[in-house]
């Protein structure tokens, strides 16, 4: 690329803050570069954003296209975090009138490339008419996405897979040795994403279609584990699939006076437990447990004896009717042991305290990297998407356990849960799982490895658009 040629990347993610962080994150490694980003979202997801750095303020701008109205949304709802998991479906009907918008911006502002992750079924075949180069970026690792299976049965509808058996075993374009499946608790999602819903679209011909309208596909993975999904993904897909590393976050060093206070308050709670004796439990910013869920978690952590520090997130709709409660005199009886914390929580920062020994965690694809970066070993509680999956492979690595669950509905006991936490902390089989947790942070926690991988990506930006030009 010539020195002075500088590109304009326009990135839009879809509407979660499990999604739009790690698209934020991409668009500054990009900006670093010295090329314009212009990050895309809606009014509300925009102002809920985390401050720029200083040296990128200028070098990303933050555009607002606001959200359509539909009336079965909650009043200024903009993100998953705001609705019931039932509303889903009219979120991506809110999200996909955010066409005509975007359309007239790409139209105004002639980028080289835009970058999309979930849902735009429809941005593609736009961005190719005006001459824009196209990337999906999954924010999820390549397994998931192998899984969903080729291109045109997602688009078309011919996968041959209707039951829930079917996602119960590796899919057939699978010909390696692998553990990566359903439970049948998992499966009812994957079937569900076949179903057309409130947005008059299926999950899987969204990514199909998006997937399909890419000319190359940007993973957060890399070669040094699990590299035999990357092949796999290009055989399927017909197109570059380059992985751009693990991402490893930073850990939250420029955090408000506010949240400082919170710091301040969680860092001395921290410092009085022993070493790699407290067990961190998160479920990330999508996963609303039902009541039922929640109570035997709680009592769970409570029967188990072992020190916790449990982030409890605020249910979604919060002040709802449904909303969730602890069990009744829970908190009085394990203080001074477990602190259930529903403010904010910097998860890096508590994540790298030396007290902390495991993490008890949904899986989601961002937390298990970042768990593994500081070499703790998960206890996985999965719920939705790819987590059912990330935890078998946390399993057949011996990274962590899997809390046991009823196969039918998922459901899981107060036993269950003290059982996993203190076979992880305490007991003698624990101490395997965290001598290869610690190995594997050699990779998670090599931010120089994940660097390299985001240099080559964006290499990859910079000449593949100068050839597309000449």
């Amino acid at each position: 690329m010539a020195e002075d040629k500088k590109l304009h990347v326009v990135v839009f993610p879809w509407l979660a803050f499990g999604h739009i962080i790690p698209c934020l994150n991409l668009s500054k490694f990009i900006a670093q570069k010295g090329h314009k980003i212009s990050f895309v979202s809606t009014p509300r997801n925009i102002d809920r954003l985390p401050k720029l750095p200083p040296n990128l303020a200028s070098s990303i701008s933050l555009v607002k296209i606001p959200l359509p109205n539909i009336d079965e949304l909650p009043e200024n709802a903009e993100a998953t975090s705001d609705i019931r998991s039932e509303q889903m479906g009219y979120l991506k009907k809110a999200f996909d009138g955010l066409e005509t918008g975007l359309t007239r911006f790409l139209e105004d502002s002639d980028p080289d490339w835009i970058i999309y992750d979930y849902g735009p079924h429809w941005l593609p075949s736009i961005a190719a008419r005006l001459g824009i180069s196209r990337a999906f970026f999954s924010i999820i690792n390549a397994w998931f996405l192998a899984t969903l299976g080729p291109l045109d049965t997602l688009t078309n509808g011919s996968d041959e897979r209707t039951k829930l058996e079917d996602f119960m075993v590796p899919p057939k374009w699978v010909k390696f040795e692998t553990k990566v499946a359903y439970k049948r608790f998992e499966a009812n999602w994957m079937l569900g994403a076949n179903q057309i819903d409130d947005s008059g679209f299926s999950d899987f011909y969204r990514a199909g279609k998006f997937i399909d309208g890419s000319e190359v596909v940007l993973c957060r993975h890399c070669y040094e584990f699990e590299p035999e999904w990357l092949y796999l993904l290009e055989e399927l897909y017909r197109r570059p699939v380059i992985p751009v590393g693990l991402m490893p976050p930073e850990i939250e060093d420029n955090i408000s006076d506010e949240n400082d206070e919170n710091w301040v308050l969680i860092k001395n709670w921290l410092d009085g437990q022993n070493g790699g004796s407290v067990v961190y439990v998160a479920l990330g910013s999508e996963v609303n447990p039902s009541q039922d869920q929640l109570t035997e978690l709680a009592l769970g952590l409570e029967l188990s004896g072992v020190p916790f520090f449990w982030v409890l997130r605020k249910v979604s709709g919060s002040g709802e009717s449904d909303s969730v409660k602890l069990p009744s005199g829970f908190e009085e009886r394990v203080k001074g042991r477990g602190i259930v914390w529903s403010k904010w929580a910097p998860q890096l920062k508590i994540l790298s305290h030396d007290c902390v020994g495991g993490f008890l965690t949904h899986c989601g694809w961002g937390s298990f990297v970042e768990g593994l970066m500081f070499g703790h070993p998960l206890i996985t509680l999965s719920f939705l998407v790819d987590q059912g999956l990330n935890s078998r492979v946390v399993v057949d690595k011996q990274l962590g356990v899997e809390i046991p669950r009823n196969e039918e509905d998922g459901s899981y006991t107060r036993n269950s849960i003290a059982d996993s936490v203190k076979l992880v902390m305490v007991e003698n089989e624990g101490k395997k799982l965290k001598e290869k947790a610690k190995e594997m942070s050699a990779i998670f926690g090599d931010r120089e490895l994940h660097k390299r991988y985001m240099d080559d990506f964006i290499d990859f930006l910079e000449n593949y658009r100068s050839e597309s030009s000449t």
